[in-house]
């Protein structure tokens, strides 16, 4: 609450409404009064944690971690990762006295001062639904030189089997039917689960790791790779390291049989071998998304720009861990239609991988200007018109999802003070942040005035994490000769209210009119009329048009009879289509208009599919279908332990069993 008071006062005072003098003096009392709570909390671990992250009990500002070391080996056959962690942490505080970590199910054998191999005395805080504080008493030494002092803290560990980081396959889950396969997901806040660490994207570290594994298996981790050696057991030793300051949800791990190919200077891709040949032909615009990304945005720092090739149970389209982004094999439609992905997941190694959200309060900074620049990316390789039409694309799917979500996380910046980071994942950071980015380079002058900020606010804030108003002051100061337009923009709104945008651009239409054309013909269309439908209605469309086809269909209020739909398959023939964009929006069409055969198809389709894009919106339609209701249900149940935990979670929710 009083966190949330400071955030007011800030925007009162920027805004001219409170005198400057009496804003400073109610920030230096409310500051009084966290600092007070901050206390209290460390004795009640039911307390709001932390005064700059609600979702984590991590205290950086009193004792920072500055490096992360891990060596860990792969237990397949207890699905567990074990072995230790050394923390390098700086003291930034001197009236404190513990370092203070974020668990979550973790097993804590042992915490040790690595100077001396003294035990250390911990003690571990009620477990919440994220997790639990772990506070380690810090040894008494003397400062180093600068007058710093620094310690070097070894905690020995082991995951669970459930860690909500870990998705676990046995061997029936991959291409090759062979061997097991782990990976991590650690966005929002798992990363606690995986490892002790300060859980918040407030803080970023490098880090460095030696991983075993068995020797038929390939380790691949968001980090540069330093080599692999054979050890004892069979076993193989892989070591990387991540120079780039990085927060503790980009640490990522992969370990599976799987081999690269080559798709670039900078850039492999990595795969079962069953999908290596399709992932390299889908991937193959990758250095070229890379280099029109470098000349938005700037330099790239990482290095390495790595693709990993999933099982199908990943929960996204992509994450954008530093040098190694994960995709899902959804992306493999045969003719590079759904590559954008690629652009998206590029874009990140500026926008929320070098300029990072200091919580997921304020997420938008990531996925805004993530989706700002990938559409960027595809104007400059396919044309204005598609960014503009990707954009009006956007606003579709923004528009669907607000039909199911709390009108609190509808908004820009959101409150998430005793919420979950995941229950509040949409597409509305994603597209409304779009919107308003969009909506202030019109207003600023266009990409020749606002590009040269972006990259800008990059070398500005870069290694950094930040909150809007950071971004909001930045804005002002680099435009500082247009001021006027700027008080003009409807801060409040476009921040802290729910729906949709307050301004909607004129976005070019001529992409989207050839859509709503044929969408209309179908839906004015009887038997007693004389048109006529064909095959070529739909390949003189690109694939990104025929999803919009299919969207405006299902957006409109009219339900098409099913001989209707029967007539489409004839002429379209979308049983058969690869792309997983137009299978969605097929298949939610079908179910709008109660085709009953069509449920089986869904129902297969999700538990094949484990993105949740698609995965949620099946199941929420379902839901909404009564009859068909427990159908979902029981084919949920049966599958839910093969999806990743946070699919699972938000499914449950979707079919309302969260008693279960």
């Amino acid at each position: 609450m009083f966190r949330k008071a400071l955030l007011n006062i800030h925007f009162l005072s920027e805004s001219h409404i409170f005198d400057k003098k009496f804003a400073i003096f109610c920030t230096d009392f409310l500051n009084g009064v966290v600092r007070n709570t901050s206390n209290l909390a460390s004795k009640n671990p039911k307390m709001a944690p932390s005064p700059s992250d609600p979702s984590s009990f991590s205290r950086p500002d009193l004792v920072a971690v500055t490096h992360t070391h891990l060596q860990l080996s792969v237990n397949f056959e207890k699905k567990i990762l074990e072995g230790h962690v050394i923390l390098d942490a700086e003291r930034k505080d001197e009236t404190t006295d513990s370092l203070i970590l974020d668990v979550r199910n973790l097993t804590l054998i042992n915490v040790t001062n690595c100077q001396d191999d003294s035990k250390l005395e911990y003690s571990v805080g009620e477990t919440i639904s994220y997790g639990s504080k772990l506070s380690i008493k810090l040894p008494n030494i003397p400062e180093s030189k600068d007058g710093n002092t620094r310690y070097k803290i070894k905690i020995q560990y082991q995951t669970s089997p459930k860690a909500t980081a870990l998705q676990w396959l046995d061997p029936k889950q991959t291409s090759g039917g062979k061997h097991p396969y782990v990976f991590s997901q650690c966005q929002a806040i798992h990363a606690r689960s995986m490892l002790p660490c300060q859980d918040t994207p407030g803080l970023k570290t490098t880090y460095s790791a030696e991983i075993k594994a068995p020797m038929w298996a390939t380790v691949l981790m968001s980090a540069l790779h330093n080599g692999t050696e054979d050890v004892e057991n069979f076993s193989k030793l892989s070591k990387f390291h991540q120079p780039v300051p990085t927060p503790s949800y980009l640490i990522a791990i992969a370990v599976g049989s799987l081999v690269s190919k080559r798709v670039g200077p900078r850039s492999s891709v990595w795969a079962e071998k069953e999908l290596i040949e399709q992932s390299a032909y889908e991937f193959a615009e990758t250095d070229t998304m890379l280099r029109t990304a470098e000349e938005i945005c700037g330099p790239y720092v990482w290095g390495v720009y790595d693709l990993l090739v999933l099982p199908p149970s990943f929960a996204y389209g992509g994450m954008e861990n530093p040098c190694l982004t994960f995709v899902t094999p959804a992306l493999l439609a045969g003719d590079r239609s759904l590559a954008s992905v690629i652009a998206h997941e590029i874009s990140h190694s500026w926008t929320g991988n070098l300029v990072t959200n200091a919580n997921f309060e304020h997420f938008w900074l990531n996925e805004g200007f993530t989706m700002f620049i990938e559409f960027k990316i595809d104007g400059r390789m396919f044309g204005e018109k598609v960014r503009q039409f990707s954009a009006l694309m956007g606003l579709s799917e923004l528009k669907d999802a607000l039909k199911s979500m709390s009108p609190e996380f509808t908004k820009l910046v959101v409150n998430l003070d005793g919420v979950d980071p995941d229950d509040a994942f949409s597409r509305v950071p994603y597209m409304k942040g779009h919107t308003f980015l969009y909506y202030l380079e019109e207003l600023l002058g266009g990409p020749k005035e606002f590009e040269p900020f972006l990259r800008s606010y990059f070398e500005t804030f870069k290694y950094k994490s930040i909150v809007t108003s950071d971004w909001k002051d930045y804005l002002y100061k680099y435009f500082s000769n247009k001021t006027q337009l700027l008080d003009s923009v409807d801060w409040d709104t476009w921040l802290n209210k729910p729906g949709m945008p307050p301004v909607i651009p004129n976005y070019n239409t001529d992409l989207l009119n050839a859509c709503t054309n044929l969408a209309e013909k179908w839906v004015s269309w009887d038997e007693n009329t004389a048109s006529t439908f064909v095959k070529s209605d739909i390949t003189d469309l690109t694939p990104s048009q025929r999803i919009q086809f299919l969207t405006v269909l299902f957006e409109d209020d009219t339900v098409l009879p099913i001989k209707k739909l029967q007539k489409m398959q004839e002429a379209y023939d979308f049983d058969s289509v690869q792309n997983a964009e137009i299978k969605l929006m097929w298949i939610r069409l079908a179910l709008k208009s109660r085709w009953e055969p069509k449920v089986a198809e869904a129902l297969d389709f999700v538990s094949k599919v484990g993105r949740m894009k698609y995965v949620r919106p099946i199941y929420r339609d379902l839901y909404a279908w009564k009859e068909m209701r427990q159908r979902a249900i029981d084919n949920y149940m049966k599958t839910k332990d093969e999806m990743m935990f946070v699919t699972a979670e938000m499914v449950k929710k979707d079919l309302h069993l969260d008693g279960n």
